[in-house]
């Protein structure tokens, strides 16, 4: 069966190469996965019809079986009553029933086989199926990790050795500025105290020249 040749080629791919060998690995088992749901469902359809018509055998061959028993049965009745006449033509038709019965015990026994066939290389490829979604999960997962992990190595990556020289330059010239700011921004403490002794001195000068003039007076 064409069918069962499509469904062997999937049975004996070889995963593993197939990853290897492929371009895109994810695309290739996506494509593998589709084709084996689509052969799945075709086997999973011809195991029902195999073994509905392995019940239809077994069920002709029963019949068969019985009228070849039942049609004994008038022979020996008729050689009681001795009618051979009766029983000959009882005989031929027993023997017609029982030759259908090995016909249809053959039928059977080829039908049982194809069904067992379909049967097993479904549940092959029930398996083969589940392998392969399990390595779609892994290799999306591992991509998943990969795309984490290049995120975090491009936010702490380092800067070139050049950029690191000028934003230390520029956090040390920051600093000199606003240490210079702060300098100018506040009075220098000698320069208070000097001003403070001179008027000091204006005041002594000032007493010293009241004290004279009211002596003159």
């Amino acid at each position: 069966m064409a069918l069962l040749e499509r469904v062997t080629t999937l049975l004996r791919a070889n995963l593993n190469d197939l990853i290897d060998r492929a371009e895109d690995p994810k695309k290739l088992l996506k494509q593998l996965v589709l084709d084996m749901e689509n052969q799945l469902l075709q086997v999973k359809t011809q195991v029902a019809i195999a073994i509905a018509d392995q019940h239809v055998l077994e069920k002709k061959r029963e019949g068969h079986q019985h009228q070849a028993e039942n049609w004994g049965k008038k022979a020996a009745l008729a050689v009681a009553r001795d009618r051979d006449d009766l029983a000959k033509q009882a005989l031929a038709q027993s023997l017609a029933e029982t030759r259908s019965l090995e016909a249809f015990t053959q039928q059977l026994d080829d039908q049982r086989a194809q069904t067992e066939t379909l049967r097993t290389s479904y549940l092959k490829l029930q398996q083969k199926l589940a392998e392969t979604r399990n390595r779609c999960e892994i290799l999306r997962a591992t991509d998943r990790r990969a795309k984490v992990l290049g995120k975090a190595q491009k936010a702490t990556v380092p800067l070139p050795g050049d950029a690191i020289e000028r934003y230390e330059e520029h956090v040390l010239q920051q600093a000199a500025t606003n240490h210079a700011r702060n300098v100018l921004d506040r009075p220098d403490v000698n320069e208070t105290f000097a001003e403070i002794e001179r008027e000091e001195q204006v005041n002594m000068l000032l007493e010293q020249l009241k004290s004279q003039l009211a002596l003159n007076a």
